[in-house]
């Protein structure tokens, strides 16, 4: 197993909740955070701009990652969603095995 841990961030708290619900019942994530609100500073287009956003935690394996793409690609918001992966060099056995077996 290779686990990732998978950055999103939604405009709303309801949006991330609906992620969050279909990624886990689905079997894409063992685990789904949701943070904030927190405050992104960012350029959209010719403007720079500043919202509140809900950071997302996905917790996941590489094997999920574009099963996990599309569904928040098909679902956010956004015209261009954020989705980035890092992958976990370590860990705590049980709970990367705790991930693994969840969404085997």
């Amino acid at each position: 197993m290779k686990p990732l841990i998978i950055f999103t961030s939604y405009p709303n708290r309801s949006s991330a909740q609906k992620i969050a619900k279909i990624l886990v019942k689905n079997r894409l994530a063992a685990c789904v955070q949701i943070l904030g609100p927190i405050e992104s500073h960012y350029w959209w287009k010719t403007r720079q701009e500043k919202s509140k956003e809900y950071l997302v935690l996905i917790k996941s394996t590489k094997k999920k990652y574009l099963e996990i793409e599309k569904t928040i690609t098909d679902l956010h918001p956004y015209e261009i969603p954020e989705i980035i992966a890092v992958p976990v060099s370590l860990g705590f056995s049980k709970y990367l095995n705790w991930m693994s077996d969840s969404i085997s």
